[in-house]
């Protein structure tokens, strides 16, 4: 798996879709059939992932979005981009 920088440009796989539901989402990857629920936060992250938004612009959107400390929040989202590219949500940026 690469290694994910603020720099990284973050896409959804190919094969994962996310549905808004009440307060949240869920994730379906088609190839396993497997569903993740969201919580708010997550939601907010995936919806800011297009392919063409680096990581730092993504926790820049969030930053004003949530009115929250951008230092802290791009560590917590840099936490979560990797756990989503574990996971087969997000593409793998090496790949």
């Amino acid at each position: 798996m690469a290694e994910i920088a603020f720099e990284t440009v973050l896409r959804m796989a190919d094969d994962a879709s996310v549905q808004h539901v009440g307060d949240g989402a869920v994730v379906l990857l088609a190839r396993s059939g497997q569903l993740y629920t969201c919580n708010g936060t997550t939601e907010a992250f995936l919806d800011k992932v297009d392919g063409a938004r680096s990581l730092d612009h993504i926790v820049d959107l969030l930053s004003e979005e949530f009115e929250v400390d951008k230092a802290t929040l791009g560590d917590d989202m840099m936490a979560l981009a990797a756990e989503l590219v574990a996971e087969g949500i997000l593409a793998d940026p090496g790949a």
